[in-house]
């Protein structure tokens, strides 16, 4: 097999990708650059600098390295600028997703594997959000990952292709400093990117009826994503003709938004007392995963804790800021 790693100088795709490379897998990377970093890659793994949009670059990835198989993570998830520009949302992460397996099926690639989220739920008021409960999304980064899982899975069908869905949790943390997330888009980075600035962590809304009122998530190692992409793209491997495999990526445990500030207190030495602002539109109480249908399927769990999430993110955080330990 060799497999085409869309995104794959990203945080969660260079993951993917030194993860596969590592196992053995052959891996060539098309990114855009517009948020991955080439030094994330190993030296000598193949870049084809472009875009999932562009059909000529995809198609001369695909011939020129023989492509067996793609793990598609290239796609905008900022969950506020969707709303704020629903339009660029659906063009680069539908119509985007249409161009690739459009030169997929014509280059008869038979493996698909899809970088969906949690986000498809919405906001269920279930103890475990298990894939099949209703897929109800409340944003347009949301919708935009349902209809990815819809083209998908039609197009598996129609022509022959094994297909999965990922669905991924709340991702954290990093395998090396080096690859450690860059944005600060995500709660840690967030808690983070206050302290370094001498501000108080921000919490959004502390009234939910959960045990401290604030919200609940499952938080998920990002080498922990990793190896699940490589579990299931060797299961697709495995696989002859079209079927389809969804499933959740998380621990399937919860921590609440106060208990991660006071973990990130600890690893920091940086022990401000948080803020607590109004909620923010849209947040659920609590989502945490249902995983027995991975662990099922594939026998694969996760290894990692929410403390090696922030001690790693950490690491990496100091690592592009120097003046951020405490004294």
């Amino acid at each position: 097999m060799t497999w085409l790693i869309t995104g794959g100088a990203g945080y969660i795709g260079a993951h993917v990708a030194r993860a596969m490379a590592e196992a053995g897998e052959r891996v060539v990377v098309l990114d855009e650059m517009s948020s991955g970093v080439r030094e994330r890659l190993p030296a000598g793994m193949a870049l084809v600098q472009g875009s999932v949009s562009d059909r000529e670059v995809v198609d001369r990835a695909l011939g020129e390295h023989g492509v067996t198989g793609v793990v598609h993570l290239a796609a905008k998830k900022q969950v506020g600028e969707s709303v704020a520009q629903p339009l660029h949302y659906y063009r680069e992460n539908v119509h985007g997703l249409t161009v690739l397996l459009e030169a997929v099926v014509a280059a008869k690639v038979e493996r698909f594997l899809f970088s969906s989220s949690a986000a498809v739920y919405g906001v269920p008021d279930v103890e475990l959000i298990g894939e099949d409960a209703p897929a109800v999304p409340i944003n347009p980064y949301g919708e935009t990952k349902l209809a990815g899982e819809w083209l998908v899975r039609a197009t598996g069908r129609a022509h022959g292709i094994a297909t999965a869905c990922l669905r991924y949790f709340n991702v954290a943390g990093a395998a090396r400093p080096e690859l450690a997330d860059t944005g600060v888009f995500n709660i840690i980075p967030m808690f983070f990117d206050r302290i370094t600035r001498g501000e108080a962590p921000r919490i959004f809304g502390a009234d939910y009826p959960t045990p401290d009122g604030t919200c609940v998530r499952d938080y998920i190692h990002v080498a922990d994503v990793a190896g699940a992409h490589l579990a299931v793209a060797r299961r697709l491997a495995e696989r002859t003709g079209a079927g389809d495999l969804t499933v959740n990526i998380g621990r399937g445990e919860g921590v609440s938004v106060r208990e991660l500030a006071d973990l990130v207190a600890e690893v920091t030495g940086h022990t401000m007392e948080p803020v607590v602002e109004p909620r923010r539109p849209g947040d659920a109480a609590k989502a945490v995963a249902s995983v027995d249908r991975i662990t099922e399927e594939l026998g694969w769990t996760a290894s990692l804790g929410v403390r090696e999430m922030v001690e790693s993110a950490w690491e990496g955080w100091c690592l592009r800021h120097p003046g951020a330990i405490a004294d």
